[in-house]
Order: structure tokens, then sequence, then C-alpha cells
């Protein structure tokens, strides 16, 4: 057995970097050189990497796009309403319902990043040094409206040429707004620890892996996958959906990655260590019903953190091949990626 090893305990750094891979941002990785020595957990290393770019788009200029307005008013613009203005009386005042754009900064993008930097500001977790950085910035969203935050805001904010500058500082906003604990009968805002919780670290480790080969792996085909049962029957529909975390392939092998996060990889059986069975029940399901290529071998894999022992392990099950790993997150960065592609190579 090796020594164990406390998810709960990443370094910041790699954390960081595990999010500028499943974000797609790896230009932005040499942030993390902005963390202090004693950085209190990713949310102030983020907060402070959010400060830095914010503090670069202040002298940049805000984005800012077209909004619609309407109102009665005395000088006509833009689009005459006159069937409203028919119905209120306007004309009587010498005034007409007028419909017209105008170029705002007032927009969606910037609403998101001020109300982050609101909820940061409430924090009761975020250093109070840290906290005068942040209200600095926030001054110079004055005109800007402060807005509830909502998941639904994030989906809707369209990035393109104009303002891909956008996109690494709305990615860290939603980090830090779905970091936020909200309790809903208080309205109190706080951090939550998000290397605590499991099922947001599992997204990220996938994110992360998957990411991670495609940017690491170009002689692969790196994507996630949609398997059909090899089943017959009238009411295929019920059939659950099969969707792989990781699917590479090229033209002599095709890799099934299914990425697992648990703060112990193996569980124990009469004092023995064994694999966790669901986890290759699964494993195999992808296996034995992904499209056959005589000229490709089909591999699977299991990827876990290293929790304890380290597993390099093989089997040939109904003819299929299967590994299982473990990557050890809480070493140096270089040796995570050395692990990662000699699992593939």
């Amino acid at each position: 057995m090796g020594s164990s090893t406390d998810l709960n305990n990443i370094p910041i750094k790699n954390l960081y970097y595990m999010l500028c891979y499943a974000w797609g941002h790896l230009a932005e990785k040499e942030f993390v050189n902005i963390a202090r020595e004693d950085e209190k957990d990713i949310n102030h290393l983020l907060t402070r990497i959010l400060l830095v770019k914010l503090r670069s788009l202040i002298k940049r200029g805000f984005y800012r796009e077209y909004i619609g307005f309407q109102e009665e008013a005395s000088t006509l613009r833009g689009k005459v309403l006159f069937q409203e203005s028919i119905n209120t009386f306007s004309f009587k005042r010498a005034k007409m319902h007028c419909e017209y754009e105008e170029m705002s900064y007032d927009i969606l993008h910037n609403q998101i990043i001020k109300s982050t930097l609101y909820f940061l500001l409430q924090s009761p977790k975020l250093e109070n040094t840290l906290k005068d950085e942040v209200l600095q910035v926030y001054h110079h969203f004055g005109d800007i409206s402060l807005i509830k935050l909502h998941h639904s805001f994030f989906t809707k904010v369209k990035l393109h040429r104009s303002n891909q500058h956008y996109r690494f500082v709305l990615d860290i906003c939603r980090f830090l707004y779905e970091s936020l604990l909200i309790n809903e009968e208080s309205t109190e805002e706080k951090f939550a620890d998000f290397e605590r919780d499991p099922k947001a670290m599992a997204r990220l480790f996938e994110g992360f892996v998957r990411n991670f080969y495609k940017k690491e792996t170009t002689q692969y085909k790196v994507y996630r996958e949609n398997i059909i049962w090899e089943a017959e029957g009238e009411d295929l529909y019920y059939l659950p959906i099969m969707q792989t975390d990781i699917s590479m392939e090229n033209k002599e092998r095709k890799i099934i990655i299914d990425t697992k996060y648990y703060q112990h990889s193996l569980n124990q059986y009469k004092g023995a260590p064994k694999l966790i069975s669901g986890n290759l029940y699964q494993l195999f399901a992808y296996l034995s019903n992904v499209k056959k290529d005589r000229e490709r071998e089909i591999l699977g894999v299991l990827l876990y953190p290293k929790t304890g022992q380290e597993l390099h392990l093989s089997y040939t099950v109904k003819g299929y091949p299967v590994q299982i790993y473990t990557v050890d997150l809480n070493r140096e960065w270089t040796v995570i990626h050395e692990r990662l592609v000699e699992i593939v190579s």
C-alpha cells in the first residue's frame, strides 16, 4: 500500500491548471504565478486573477452593445409608435412614443461581472485586504446595473470575435458564483469549499482529462461518444443512454476512458482491496456495445485520482483489454502531465 492522498488538499496551483484545461484557457495558465505562498483556496486565487484581468479590461474599455429603448418624447427619434401614441393621447402633449437603440455598457456581460464583484464583497471568508482591491475595481462599474445572478445568465451571454476577451473573465465569474453557497432563507452568501464538493470535483476531473488529451495528444481524435446498445426488441427507447466520458481514436487504436473521482479508488472485501465492481460493469458495457472495427484495437481505461495505492492494472475481460490507472493530483504538474500521456502511449 502507498501513502494515502487527501483529495481535499490538492495544491491550488494544480487545481488552477485543471480549470484552465477544463475551460479551454491554456493561454492563461501562467496567471497561477499571481498566487501567494499562503493562498487560502482556489477562490482567493481566482479572485486575484479576476482583478488582474478586470484592470486590463478597464484600460481597454468595456464592451458595449445596442440596447432598445421606448419612451414618450417631444423630439422624434428612431421608430415612431403611432398606435401607442394615439392610445395615450401623446399628440395632445406635443409628444410621441418612439422606439430606438443606443450603444450601452449596461449589458449582461458587464452586469455579471459587477454582480460577481458584489458577491465577493459580501463574502465573510474573503480576506479584507483582497476585499479592498475588489472594491477599487467595483467602483469602475458605477453605471452598470446590479443583478441577482442566476445560472441561466451565463448561458445567455453571447461571445464572438469582438468580445472574446470576456470569455475567461466570465468563466471565472461563473466558477465563483457556483462556489457561493446561497442560503435562500437568510439570503446570506458565503464561499463553499469547492474542493470538498465531490460532484463539482468529478466534473472538473472529467473535463480536465478530456481537454488535456485534446491538447496534448494530437495524434488522437478526442470526444464524447454516444454508444448504441446492441439490443433487439420493440421498445428500445427505454434503454438508458450510454455516453463515454472520453473516447480517443486514431487509425490503430480506440480508447474509451471513464474517469471516476472518489476519495477511495478501491473497496474492501473481507479485509482485501477490490476494484469497484459498478465501474467495471459500466466500462465493459461501453466496450461490448461500441461499434467494432477489425483494423483497430479497442481498449477500456478506468482513471482515478490517486488516494492510496497507485494502480496500474491490466486485464482482458471477454476479449476486451481493460486497464485501471491512478494519477496523483498532489504531485508536481510535470509529473501529472507525464503520467497522463503515459497512460495512452
